[in-house]
């Protein structure tokens, strides 16, 4: 058998606004039910996403997630950034939802998630395999992207740039783009805590 397609189905707890945000990245609807049962579709060329609204699903609690292997990470997350952009003035790093940067390794991009709406994270992958980071500082990036942008804890991931930052001559070839990391994941952290009197 050859050409068999496979589609999550994923829970929102509106696909109204799952509709409006993956719209703002460039997906179209293609299919929506509101009754009985709500259900949306979405499809950006060979990205398929359908969702499921559930009463009272919390986001914040989501373990749902799926991964998009595609030939480029760097244009499509630049094309979901300028949507973002378009639509918030910025990227949003923080809160749900959210979409992490590819991080620069070995002269290649790797991954990114996207944290939509309904608090699932879709995680994007460049189809070949990418090496392996060669310097301390490298290897540091990619540990704190693991804990910060794969499995969402950014305060390890900060703890584990920090040391790296204070181990660093300076001189190292990735040494700015960690402390522009460090800076997004102190954002990061700044933005999901609660707001006084919330």
């Amino acid at each position: 058998m050859a050409n068999e397609l496979t589609i999550p189905l994923l829970p929102c707890p509106s696909i109204d606004e799952i509709a409006s945000f993956y719209e703002m990245l460039g997906f179209e609807i293609t299919y929506r039910q509101t009754r009985p049962n709500p259900h949306i579709a979405v499809r950006r060329e060979d990205i398929n996403l359908h969702f499921f609204g559930m009463d009272d699903y919390d986001p914040a609690q989501s373990y749902s997630t799926c991964v998009v292997i595609v030939a480029d990470t760097s244009e499509l997350f630049e094309a979901f950034a300028a949507g973002m952009r378009s639509v918030h003035g910025k990227l949003l790093v923080s809160g749900i939802p959210r979409m992490t940067r590819p991080r620069l390794r070995n002269d290649r991009y790797t991954g990114f998630t996207v944290v939509d709406p309904g608090g699932n994270w879709i995680r994007i992958h460049k189809a070949a395999t990418e090496p392996e980071a060669q310097t301390k500082l490298a290897k540091a990036m990619e540990n704190a992207a693991r804990q910060a942008d794969a499995r969402g804890d950014e305060r390890q991931g900060l703890k584990i740039l920090e040391g790296a930052l204070k181990r660093a001559t300076g001189d190292e070839p990735e040494f700015q783009e960690v402390r522009e990391y460090r800076d997004e994941l102190l954002e990061r952290i700044k933005g999901s805590e609660p707001r006084p009197g919330a």
